[in-house]
């Protein structure tokens, strides 16, 4: 049985997500649908670029995954849908794949042409929905749109390095639930400029001279738990999905803040790692 998952900026309130979910069970009433996010900030690229990166994995080969973010067809903004990893993506040409593309080749990527046969001005309720159920019911790319050979980049998906290799300039791809504040920097990608230099991370006015691998890495287990006040103290970890992130350890958005509001720092903010000399 197929899965299709929805990943979105319609929120919850309106009626959107829950019609594309009927569109889907009118066409196939066996098929399974998992909501990976319906609470993507509005038309926000990047943000919606890394949550499919870090959960399409997580599901089974042949998975389609369809992705409703700033989807609305014009001469700039195409719809595509690509196989890559054994997994099916559609959306609109808008650098959301670039993301997963930059680390794994895609197999096919087709520009969909369905557009004449269907009569929208809900791309995502009749046109992404159709090329879902196509894929699902064993259909190949090749029978709804044509081949393509590249597809939109996002802007500062790749972090900069400087002519001495002694800065990367990085910037805020996302902000999660936490208001924990992931960049664009990858571990592997640090360690490669790093080559076991000292540094100082900044971002705004905050400075650190280290980078944890967890969360709990900042408390001092040796010292009495009364004493140890670490709860709101601020933290760089690579997070469990490689990125770089500038986190509040046991942060909360709704009462004493995060990394965002406490540090100030929103999406498309500079973060910067300057390597020192040892």
């Amino acid at each position: 049985m197929a899965i299709i998952t929805l990943t979105t900026d319609f929120g919850e309130k309106d009626h959107f997500a829950g019609a594309i979910k009927g569109a889907i069970y009118s066409e196939l009433e066996e098929i399974r649908i998992v909501d990976i996010s319906h609470s993507v900030s509005p038309f926000n690229i990047s943000e919606a670029a890394y949550i499919i990166q870090n959960a399409y994995s997580s599901f089974p080969k042949g998975t389609i995954h369809l992705i409703g973010i700033d989807s609305e067809l014009s001469p700039e903004n195409k719809h595509i849908a690509v196989k890559l990893d054994d997994h099916y993506f559609i959306c609109a040409n808008n650098g959301i794949m670039s993301m997963i593309c930059a680390e794994i080749a895609p197999e096919k990527i087709v520009e969909i042409n369905i557009h004449d046969r269907v009569e929208t001005n809900f791309p995502v309720l009749d046109i992404f929905v159709k090329v879902a159920c196509h894929i699902a019911r064993g259909g190949t790319l090749d029978v709804i749109g044509k081949v393509i050979n590249t597809i939109k980049p996002i802007k500062n998906l790749v972090p900069f390095i400087n002519d001495e290799h002694n800065q990367i300039i990085g910037s805020v791809i996302y902000i999660d639930n936490y208001g924990n504040v992931v960049t664009n920097i990858k571990r592997k990608f640090f360690e490669s400029v790093q080559k076991s230099r000292p540094y100082e991370v900044s971002a705004r006015n905050y400075k650190f001279e280290k980078i944890h691998n967890k969360y709990t890495d900042i408390i001092d287990f040796d010292m009495e738990e009364s004493k140890r006040n670490v709860d709101g103290k601020g933290l760089v970890v690579f997070n469990s999905s490689g990125y770089l992130e500038i986190a509040v350890y046991k942060s909360n958005c709704t009462s004493v803040g995060g990394a965002s509001t406490l540090m100030g720092l929103k999406t498309m903010d500079t973060v910067t790692v300057n390597f020192l000399n040892p």
